[in-house]
């Protein structure tokens, strides 16, 4: 699993080197390559035309069949994902650059996984309860996560940070810590074009009924985590893939 780091200068330049390092540093570089490529929505003849290669070729890295890249060829490759993503307008790109571009003080987490999940899996592991389902937790796969300190998300937030947070990859499961009933969570998500996947509360002892009836109406489950503490909650998220 990749961690998401916040970065001090939102860039694209930035987020290159973030890629890069993820591959050169993975124990597993070519399924690295496979999760960005699809992250940034490029099929394998697409990537090897641009880089004058036989698309066996970059099946054969992603599947390890091949000799792990050299740091040239992997530059090479996220400048060319990048430059495709570019062409086509950039929006796979924006929406990384966005997110890493939020004020950090609220935001405890960001991940991306390398191969999606269940979300039944995901709420087994976190010891969730189940408020509003609608029968499509099982039918439904997050592809990552991010965990919000609400409390300090507030102070530190504004309302178009929230909008970039949500829309960076809507696959993905939003968690709210130090959450007293759930309702601001669930208003700030209502008022979004954007929905995540899923929902997740940490800390109430008792859920709002107007949060419960804006989960249904948005048609996103919402559940609460009775993991014990917050920092075992991002210490169970973070193993999850391991």
């Amino acid at each position: 699993m990749m961690v998401l780091r916040l970065l001090n200068s939102p860039t694209e330049e930035n987020l290159k080197k973030m890629i890069a390092g993820e591959i050169v540093l993975s124990n597993n570089p070519g399924k690295i390559i496979r999760k960005w490529r699809k992250l940034l929505d490029i099929k394998q003849k697409e990537l090897a035309e641009v880089l004058n290669l036989s698309p066996s070729v970059i099946s054969d890295y992603e599947t390890g069949r091949r000799q792990s890249p050299g740091q040239n060829f992997i530059k090479k490759l996220v400048e060319t994902m990048i430059d495709i993503d570019k062409r086509r307008g950039g929006r796979a790109i924006n929406s990384f650059t966005q997110i890493l571009g939020i004020a950090t003080d609220g935001i405890l987490d960001i991940q991306e996984f390398t191969d999606p999940i269940e979300l039944s899996r995901l709420i087994d592991v976190v010891k969730g309860d189940v408020f509003v389902d609608h029968d499509l937790i099982l039918k439904r796969y997050i592809y990552g996560y991010t965990v919000i300190d609400s409390l300090r998300a507030i102070q530190t937030m504004s309302g178009a940070d929230f909008y970039r947070l949500l829309g960076a990859n809507v696959m993905r499961a939003l968690f709210f810590t130090n959450v007293s009933t759930g309702r601001s969570p669930m208003v700030a998500i209502r008022v979004q074009l954007i929905k995540p996947v899923a929902v997740f509360l940490h800390g109430p002892e008792k859920v709002d009924e107007l949060a419960v009836k804006l989960a249904k109406l948005e048609r996103i489950p919402l559940i609460v985590s009775k993991i014990n503490s917050i920092e075992n909650l991002l210490k169970t998220l973070r193993n999850i893939s391991k």
